[in-house]
């Protein structure tokens, strides 16, 4: 039986974990929190996750929290004119729905499965020397822990990372007594807010620890109006700031905010980190080799929701990885491998994507975006293109390959 250790207990660790062992790996998973404490700290991220991403986890039957969460069933854009009022504003439909769920109930639910299936669980904030010394009773060792120590293994890779300072400044709040949008009451969507020139808002349907929820996510550009959540500490002040700006910036959001509570005096979360692609395999001092895993290796800023599905794809695609190769060891050009699929299957078309929304548009992006108002096929396009990134290479990037998609839609 192959031994594997998995550093790191987020969507992507836990998710390849639960995978791994139930094909009969003997895994070991390394987590600097105990499942307690994971439950009852501060949320993590946003985590909307859409179906190609959730069907990683119903192959695993893993969806614990799938009847209960709300299901999102449309994905809405708004943009701000220079008069503060809406110029554009549309909702796609999804073709399959998707779910927000806390990573604290997740990870806490799917670290306790993983110790009743007969996983070993070691508590412990693992170091570089750590992994230097277990490194060799494993098969192969992930590192899935985003943060920290451990990444400074992975040396980042400058021709995948065009920026290296943060592009946003990040401001979450989980909340209930959110009101429906009066635009389509009916239906559940994410609201993706643009504010040229000083960043985004998303409103996301959620599911935390106190049951449904809604999820209030500032992204400001740095050194802007919306940059001023730095060195907040009080839950309550940070929601206070949240639905100042909403008054201020969107104020149609702000109407149906009204009332709004926090969760949880742990549902806020603030801060900025650079977009990076780091190189996959991380060297060990004694000279052994350890493969990164998702936002390890590959770090977006979340502007695309993309974090969480990008983290599932990366499970499955390791997962698979490892099962292809039987008794064959685990060596660095398999690592290379490994990583390389993964990043031409997904990655690539996220980070293209990510990176891309942090500039000013274009002008083709900006004709498409103003084209959902006429197009009901191209708003549902965009939403379904959060499920699966790589549709976007066909119309949205190319500014040739938008106008024969705009063309098209004119012509029908």
């Amino acid at each position: 039986m192959r031994k594997i250790l998995i550093v790191g207990a987020g969507q992507s660790g836990l998710q390849l974990a639960l995978g791994l062992q139930s094909h009969g790996y003997e895994v070991t998973v390394m987590s600097n929190r105990t499942a307690d404490e994971i439950r009852g700290g501060r949320v993590m991220s946003t985590q909307c996750m859409f179906d190609q991403a959730l069907q990683h986890e119903r192959d695993l039957e893993i969806n614990f929290w799938e009847d209960q969460s709300p299901r999102t069933e449309g994905l809405g854009v708004s943009v701000v004119g220079p008069d503060g009022s809406r110029v554009i504003d549309w909702v796609g439909r999804l073709d399959s729905y998707a779910q927000s769920i806390d990573q604290r109930v997740k990870m806490a639910g799917w670290l306790e499965t993983f110790a009743q299936r007969g996983g070993q669980l070691v508590i412990h904030g693992a170091a570089v020397s750590d992994l230097d010394f277990f490194a060799r009773t494993y098969d192969l060792v992930l590192v899935a822990a985003g943060k920290g120590e451990l990444v400074t293994m992975f040396e980042r890779d400058a021709s995948r990372s065009p920026y290296d300072k943060p592009q946003r400044a990040l401001a979450v709040s989980y909340v209930h007594g959110l009101e429906r949008r009066p635009e389509h009451p009916e239906m559940l969507a994410v609201r993706f807010n643009l504010v040229p020139g000083v960043g985004e808002l998303f409103m996301i349907p959620g599911y935390t620890v106190s049951g449904a929820c809604d999820i209030l996510f500032w992204e400001g550009i740095p050194g802007g109006p919306l940059d001023v959540f730095q060195g907040v500490k009080d839950p309550a002040e940070h929601l206070d700031l949240t639905l100042e700006l909403m008054k201020r910036f969107t104020p149609w959001e702000y109407d149906r905010a009204r009332k709004v509570e926090l969760t949880d005096a742990g549902g806020t979360l603030a801060g900025r980190y650079a977009p990076t692609v780091r190189k996959p395999v991380g060297r060990l001092p004694s000279g052994g080799a350890v493969l990164g895993v998702a936002d390890v290796v590959v770090a977006n800023d979340p502007i695309t929701g993309q974090g969480s599905n990008t983290a599932s794809k990366c499970a499955a695609s390791y997962l698979a990885a490892i099962l292809e190769r039987g008794d064959e060891p685990f060596d660095e050009e398999w690592m290379q491998a490994t990583f390389e699929r993964f990043w031409q299957d997904t990655a690539r078309h996220v980070t293209k994507w990510s990176n891309g929304l942090l500039a000013p548009p274009p002008e083709h992006v900006l004709q498409l975006i103003g084209a959902g108002m006429e197009h009901q096929e191209l708003a549902d396009r965009f939403a379904n293109a959060f499920s699966d990134p790589s549709d976007l290479e066909n119309w949205f990037f190319d500014p040739e390959k938008a106008q024969a998609y705009l063309a098209s839609l004119a012509s029908a």
